[in-house]
């Protein structure tokens, strides 16, 4: 689908990271996992990035999560980061394959802008009456809120530093239940880590969904 979606609120989920929603377009459906690419026209000139959902459904609205970096980001980034109720943009969408889709174990295992599809897979699991785990690294926690209300829910959430290796937490949350799914979301140190933890802890990384932000 190519179309344009608007800007329903802002909200700031950790440091330098925004929760965008919008009104969903007539028609338009996703799950969460799935990602959308969203563009404006900047000095006369069109720019786009691709953005994974953050909400585990789509209604009359769908979120995305936006992790900026207030030293390297673009004029994009600026723009994002302004971003407020009202604001248009173009929308293509939904992409990708990595998503959830009704297993009954999620287990989830993040860095970075990764929390918003794993904070959105996990609420989607639950709701659906399944199981899910979160392991997400990063120095800053971005959804606190949701994660806590995740592990008020069951799942089993572990939160590290950046710097601090996965296989023990990953070890933990991998059950080798039938139906049991990891997915990884984050950029590629954390994905080329938490293929090597799933190995080490007995699993298959090659059945693990991936998507890797580069």
């Amino acid at each position: 689908m190519d179309t344009t979606a608007t800007v329903s609120a802002v909200e700031t989920v950790g440091r330098d990271t925004y929760a965008l929603r919008f009104d969903a377009p007539e028609g338009f459906a996703a799950e969460p996992g799935q990602f959308v690419k969203l563009g404006t026209d900047i000095d006369g000139e069109s720019v786009a990035r691709f953005y994974t959902l953050s909400s585990p459904t789509v209604g009359d609205s769908f979120e995305v999560t936006v992790g900026i970096d207030p030293e390297e980001g673009g004029e994009f980034s600026a723009f994002l980061a302004d971003a407020e109720a009202g604001t248009e943009m173009t929308l293509s969408g939904p992409f990708g394959d990595q998503y959830y889709d009704g297993e009954s174990r999620a287990v989830v295992i993040a860095g970075g802008p990764g929390v918003g599809p794993a904070v959105a897979i996990a609420e989607r699991a639950l709701d659906d009456g399944a199981e899910a785990a979160i392991v997400y690294r990063d120095d800053q926690v971005s959804h606190a809120d949701r994660l806590d209300r995740l592990a008020s829910r069951g799942a089993a959430i572990h939160l590290l530093d950046a710097d601090e290796a996965l296989d023990d937490a990953v070890a933990e949350v991998l059950t080798g239940a039938e139906g049991e799914t990891v997915f990884v979301y984050g950029f590629a140190d954390l994905v080329a880590d938490a293929e090597a933890a799933v190995e080490a802890a007995g699993g298959d990384a090659d059945a693990a969904k991936v998507e890797n932000f580069g």
